[in-house]
């Protein structure tokens, strides 16, 4: 999921913003980047954690994948069902994506899903001890951090469902690598799937 804390979101009662270039879209999601991984660092020292285990392995690319598969089709699902949800995504989407090019969605997985799982599922799950209410809590932090405004809801709900996800899968392959390509895979996807849909000719 990419993290909505660093864009605004326009609001009913709101006149439009100025769309974002190119430019600042990528900076913008550099910045959070950088400073996700520098707060999973700072808890990493001062809180002395270990950073979850980190194994290449081809299980853990089939595994990371299949839970990027679940995950892109039940968003589809919801996307599809979901009125609230379809509207929100839409929203967020399209004012973060019509600035991108095609090839930026390689950023918008990369960057997202290295620093967010280092960060929630890397640091923060250890760090509250690995259990089912570090679980929880997380994801609830992951979900919150995914809200942009009142009205973006639905999307903050379905974060929280999905860093739930990623959690669990951490803790159940005890490997950092499979939430990582998971959380890669779908946000490329995703957005790439929207971008294409959206601009096709």
């Amino acid at each position: 999921m990419q993290s909505r804390s660093i864009f605004i979101v326009n609001q009913s009662n709101q006149p439009p913003l100025e769309p974002l270039s190119r430019q600042q879209v990528l900076l913008l999601m550099g910045i959070t980047a950088l400073l996700l991984f520098i707060v999973g660092n700072l808890w990493r020292l001062i809180g002395n954690v270990e950073l979850l285990a980190w194994e290449f392995s081809g299980l853990a690319l089939i595994q990371g994948v299949a839970i990027a598969l679940g995950i892109i089709v039940a968003s589809s699902l919801l996307y599809a069902v979901w009125a609230e949800y379809r509207r929100s995504v839409d929203t967020y989407l399209e004012f973060v994506l019509k600035p991108l090019a095609v090839p930026d969605a390689i950023w918008l997985g990369l960057l997202p899903g290295l620093s967010e799982e280092f960060l929630f599922r890397g640091i923060m799950l250890p760090g509250l001890g690995l259990g089912w209410g570090a679980l929880c809590l997380s994801s609830l932090i992951f979900g919150v951090l995914h809200i942009s405004g009142a009205q973006q809801w639905s999307y903050a709900v379905w974060a929280t469902v999905i860093g739930f996800i990623l959690g669990y899968s951490a803790i159940a392959t005890g490997n950092l690598l499979v939430p990582v390509i998971a959380h890669i895979v779908t946000n490329f996807t995703s957005s790439l799937i929207w971008k294409l849909r959206h601009e096709a000719p």
